[in-house]
């Protein structure tokens, strides 16, 4: 038996979605930015989503409650989890992987698609050759590379979680990527979750497995409700471009 929720948080928008999405619009080849992805912080509208999801967790009834708290180590997601109260009790805890982390984009970081045709025309070429799930840029990953260390994380979740509701603050492409592992999803239905769905900041994706094995089940995708009823904006930054793109 292994877990048998899993509460899955996008961090709060960062500086670094406002940076992104501004060059995307103004045609930009490059993302100036300054710091590198690990250490981007949330925005100020980030931090008031994170807080939103912390009310939210609050209003849970006890049986709903997460009863840990798994956190990819990028600064954005701690700084999610930190200002949601996902670390409270000692016992309760938060514990950092970096199998949670953003999807590496090697040769390809800090450039917008323009950026990517201008510079790297032949990568553009291929990317478009070998789709969203299994083109994996130079010294960066695919989507299935993401996959294969979700799948070892999962492992070890259900092994160290037997039984428990578990929330897991991370970045808009594992998301995608853990319901792909944990539905047993094909490469077609995921590339159609993602062709129209932006997994918003903030928001909360439900998958239940009461028996605690076997394939998991929906209970409910991209929630954003609570931001609203918290006073924070909802926001629709696409952290990495494969997801959703513009």
């Amino acid at each position: 038996m292994g877990a048998v929720e899993l509460i899955l948080v996008r961090h709060g928008e960062s500086e670094g979605n406002l940076v992104a999405t501004a060059a995307q619009a103004a045609g930009s080849e490059t993302i100036d930015t300054d710091r590198r992805d690990a250490d981007v912080p949330l925005s100020g509208a980030g931090r008031r989503q994170a807080e939103a999801v912390g009310k939210w967790l609050s209003s849970l009834a006890p049986s709903q409650f997460p009863q840990s708290a798994w956190c990819s180590p990028y600064r954005r997601a701690r700084e999610t989890a930190e200002l949601a109260g996902l670390e409270f009790e000692p016992e309760f805890g938060m514990r950092l992987d970096e199998r949670l982390r953003d999807r590496e984009l090697g040769v390809l970081d800090m450039l917008t698609r323009a950026g990517v045709e201008a510079r790297y025309p032949e990568e553009a070429r291929r990317r478009e050759w070998l789709g969203k799930f299994y083109y994996r840029p130079p010294g960066g990953e695919s989507w299935a590379d993401v996959a294969l260390r979700l799948r070892s994380l999962l492992a070890e979740l259900d092994q160290l979680e037997e039984g428990r509701r578990v929330a897991v603050v991370c970045h808009d492409a594992v998301i995608l990527l853990l319901r792909y592992v944990c539905e047993g999803l094909t490469e077609e239905h995921l590339l159609s979750i993602a062709s129209t769905s932006t997994v918003r900041n903030g928001s909360v994706t439900r998958l239940v497995r009461p028996s605690g094995k076997g394939l998991w089940e929906l209970e409910s995708f991209n929630e954003v409700d609570h931001l609203e009823a918290g006073g924070a904006p909802v926001t629709d930054h696409a952290g990495d471009t494969n997801v959703h793109p513009r």
